[in-house]
C-alpha cells in the first residue's frame, strides 16, 4: 500500500505540474510550491511531527484549491491527507468533513468504482470506528474492500487495509471470531508483498494482538507486540508516534496481567514521545496520561495518579468539548480516585456530570 500511495502520490503531482504550468507563469510558481508543501507533509507526518505536518497540508489544500478549483483530484487528495491527520491525533470533528469532501470530489470526477474512492471511504472508516460509531464505519468498509477486491486483486496490499479496518470495526463490536481471520489474512497479505519489517506489517501485528489481549489471550498477544515494536522502532526511530503506540500497547498487555512494573515505563516513555510529536494539549496525549495514571491507581499512589487524571480531564474537555464520552470516562476514572481518598463530597458531582453526559448519549 506504502508504495501504491507513493506512485498515485508521484502521478497527482505530475498531473497538478501540468494544470499549474498551463495556467501561465504565477501558476507555475505556485506547482512548484504546492509540490513543495505536499513534501514537507510526507516528510513531517513520516517524521512523527503531526502538528507541522497539518499546517503544511492545510497551505497545500489553499493553493490547490485557488489553482485548480475546488472539485480537482489534487483537492480531494489534501482534504482526504489532512483529514487522517487530524484522526491520528484523536481531532475527529475536524477528520469527518474532510473525508465527506474529499470522497464527494473523487466520486464525481473518478466514478464510484475508482480506487481513490475506495481508499477514502477506508478513511472514513477508520475515522468513525476510532469514535465507536460501528454501524456508520461497516457498509463504507465493505464497500472499499469490494472496490479494492475487483479492481486490485485479492493479494493487493490496499486489500489488505480493507481487512484490517473491517476486522477493527468487528473487533469493537466483540465479534472477535469475524475479525481474526481477517486480520490473519491482512497480515499475510503484507508480509508477503512489503517484507516482514514494515510498518504496516507491525499493524497488523499490533491489531491482531490487541484482538488477542480483548479475549485475555495474553500469551498469544505479547510476542506480536514485540514485534511491531521492534519493526517500529527499526523503520521510524526512537521518538516516532507509531513507537508511542507500540509501548502503549503492550504496556496496556502487562496492565491487564496487573504487571504494573512493566507497563509503568512503557507508558512514561509513550507520554513522552506523544508530548513531543503532538503537543501538550492534544486528545492523545490526554490518553496516555490517563493510561499512566491507572498504573498508579492500580499500584494506590493516588497522589501521583490526580495530578495526571485532572490535566487529561482538561485537555479533552479544551479539544472535544465538555460533554464528550472521553470527558465522561475521565470524569468517572477521578471520581473513583476520589473515593478511595475518601474524598466523597469531590467524587460526587464528578459522577452526576458524568451521568448526565452519558444520558446525553444514547
Amino acid at each position: 500500500m506504502i508504495a501504491a500511495n507513493h506512485m498515485a502520490g508521484l502521478l497527482m503531482s505530475l498531473a497538478v505540474s501540468a494544470v499549474f504550468l498551463a495556467a501561465s507563469t504565477p501558476g507555475l510558481a505556485q506547482g512548484v510550491e504546492w509540490e513543495k508543501l505536499n513534501k514537507q507533509v510526507s516528510d513531517l507526518r513520516d517524521a512523527g511531527k503531526y502538528d507541522q505536518a497539518v499546517d503544511a497540508a492545510r497551505k497545500a489544500l489553499e493553493i490547490a484549491g485557488k489553482s485548480v478549483g475546488p472539485d480537482h483530484p489534487s483537492v480531494a487528495a489534501n482534504l482526504s491527507e489532512l483529514a487522517m491527520l487530524y484522526r491520528s491525533q484523536g481531532q475527529f470533528a475536524q477528520a469527518e468533513p474532510l473525508c465527506k469532501r474529499a470522497l464527494a470530489i473523487y466520486e464525481k470526477v473518478r466514478g464510484p468504482d475508482h480506487t481513490d474512492v475506495a481508499e477514502v471511504l477506508n478513511n472514513l472508516a477508520l475515522i468513525y470506528d476510532s469514535q465507536g460509531e460501528y454501524a456508520q464505519a461497516e457498509p463504507l468498509c465493505k464497500r472499499a474492500l469490494a472496490i479494492q477486491e475487483k479492481v486490485c486483486g485479492p493479494d493487493h496490499t490496499d486489500v489488505a487495509a480493507c481487512l484490517n479496518t473491517l476486522a477493527r470495526i468487528f473487533e469493537g463490536q466483540r465479534l472477535f471470531a469475524q475479525a481474526e481471520p481477517l486480520y490473519q489474512r491482512s497480515l499475510a497479505i503484507r508480509e508477503k508483498a512489503l517484507g516482514l519489517d514494515d510498518a504496516s506489517v507491525a499493524t497488523s501485528l499490533n491489531d491482531l494482538a490487541l484482538l488477542y489481549k480483548k479475549q485475555a489471550k495474553y500469551v498469544q498477544g505479547e510476542p506480536l507486540y514485540k514485534r511491531a515494536l521492534a519493526i517500529y522502532e527499526k523503520s521510524s526511530g526512537p521518538n516516532h508516534p507509531y513507537v508511542a503506540t507500540g509501548l502503549s500497547n503492550l504496556a496496556s498487555l502487562y496492565m491487564k496481567q496487573g504487571q504494573y512494573t512493566k507497563a509503568e515505563p512503557l507508558y512514561q516513555r509513550a507520554l513522552a514521545i506523544r508530548e513531543m510529536a503532538f503537543g501538550p494539549d492534544q486528545p492523545i496525549v490526554a490518553a496516555s496520561l490517563s493510561s499512566l495514571a491507572g498504573i498508579y491507581y492500580g499500584q494506590r499512589k493516588f497522589a501521583e495518579a490526580e495530578p495526571l487524571s485532572r490535566r487529561a480531564l482538561a485537555i479533552n474537555e479544551k479539544t472535544l468539548g465538555s460533554d464528550h464520552p472521553n470527558v465522561a470516562t475521565d470524569l468517572e476514572h477521578l471520581a473513583a480516585l476520589y473515593r478511595e481518598l475518601n474524598r466523597v463530597k469531590d467524587a460526587e458531582p464528578l459522577e452526576e456530570r458524568a451521568k448526565r453526559i452519558r444520558a446525553t448519549k444514547r
